[in-house]
């Protein structure tokens, strides 16, 4: 892929040498020429000095032959304009925005531009942090119908096969954290003390699902 980037600072810097390490090309814009010295000796993309929804400026970087363009500036005007030229001027399918108000990000998201509102993202990575399993999904689809939490297994769950848990609690596990290490589990996979699943459950069915996690599993008659 050949990835644009409008923004050189701690976001956009770090996204550049990811992308590079991953074997993308990248092109950079910042408006500040010193910002670029985040990128390190060791970047080999295209640094563009200018404003970054200038299309002069984003034929340079090479926006014709962009796969992406990541707006990540450090203004939500500048970074929801880039992108949109992006979209609607070039015709970049895959744009995504940084935008600081949760708000303006949701009204962009509806109108098919992917943003990530940080001030949002992190107040809901903590609120996970803290709050007790079930309280608050790591993700929900758009529509409000799907969630995906983490729980740690329940000591009653322990042994028992992943179909049992599956069939009882109405959910999905769509991976288990094992040792440090991701699994996908089958449906004969036995439950491990210390595993954390990562289950896709119906919103309508949230609190039956952690009741029976909590109830533990059903003994046959």
């Amino acid at each position: 892929m050949h990835v644009v980037i409008m923004g050189c600072g701690r976001v956009g810097s770090t996204l550049a040498r990811s992308l590079e390490d991953r074997n993308h090309t990248v092109s950079i814009i910042d408006s500040d020429p010193e910002a670029f010295r985040r990128l390190g000796p060791g970047f080999n993309g295209d640094k563009v000095a200018g404003v970054g929804f200038d299309q002069q400026v984003l034929e340079k970087a090479g926006i014709r032959r962009a796969d992406a363009f990541a707006a990540v500036s450090s203004g939500d005007n500048s970074n929801i304009i880039a992108a949109r030229v992006a979209r609607e001027t070039f015709g970049i399918g895959t744009v995504c925005a940084r935008i600081y108000d949760p708000g303006r990000a949701e009204v962009y998201q509806r109108l098919g531009i992917t943003t990530v509102a940080t001030v949002k993202w992190t107040s809901d990575q903590v609120l996970r942090r803290i709050l007790p399993a079930g309280a608050e999904p790591d993700f929900r689809d758009p529509s409000g119908k799907i969630r995906v939490d983490h729980v740690r297994v329940p000591t009653s769950w322990v042994g028992e096969r992943t179909i049992n848990l599956q069939a009882q609690t109405r959910s999905r596990i769509a991976w288990i954290d094992r040792l440090g290490e991701g699994m996908l589990p089958g449906r004969e996979t036995i439950l491990q003390e210390g595993d954390v699943l990562h289950l896709v459950i119906q919103e309508e069915l949230a609190a039956h699902t952690f009741a029976q996690l909590s109830a533990g599993p059903e003994t046959e008659q």
